[in-house]
């Protein structure tokens, strides 16, 4: 009876811990990421930057990646710049606010990698009427699940986003 009371405690002290972790873990790349790109958690240091949204985009089997503002300027240059994601990712919430809860870079040319860390490959034609492209998402502001770097998030919501017409 002990050792099962005492697993119950163990299971529900981990569980703690890892609800109170930073939104990425331990994650070096995430971390920097974070300290290079903290300005845009006012959605207005996007836009002041040349950032424009796009329709917020819901995976079909669950989660989000919620409101891309992209840089249409760094999205034709290709280069890869911690400081400079070609994409700044926000969730709508239901006081009409936006949330930072990721960044994600774009080129071109690869394959790609930023810190060591590998991009994905799309190939063309794709839902974004892109050429082929590699693409990293970097959860730095909201924990991810299904990992740090995966393109939809099960904690994110597009529920909140405004239709286009409002």
């Amino acid at each position: 009876m002990a050792g099962a009371m005492l697993a119950v405690c163990t299971a529900f002290a981990q569980a703690h811990q890892e609800a109170a972790a930073p939104a990425s873990g331990p994650n070096p790349l995430a971390d920097k990421v974070r300290a290079a790109n903290s300005r845009f958690v006012d959605v207005k240091a996007a836009t002041a930057e040349g950032y424009a949204p796009i329709p917020c985009a819901s995976g079909i089997t669950g989660g989000a990646m919620g409101i891309h503002y992209v840089n249409g300027q760094y999205l034709k240059d290709d280069k890869i710049d911690i400081a400079r994601p070609e994409a700044v990712m926000y969730e709508p919430m239901a006081d009409g606010t936006l949330k930072l809860v990721a960044v994600e870079y774009i080129t071109s040319k690869g394959p790609a990698s930023l810190d060591g860390q590998l991009f994905n490959f799309n190939s063309a034609p794709n839902r974004y009427g892109l050429g082929e492209f590699y693409e990293l998402h970097v959860w730095a502001w909201k924990g991810n699940p299904t990992g740090t770097f995966a393109d939809m998030n099960p904690k994110v919501s597009c529920e909140h986003a405004m239709a286009p017409s409002q």
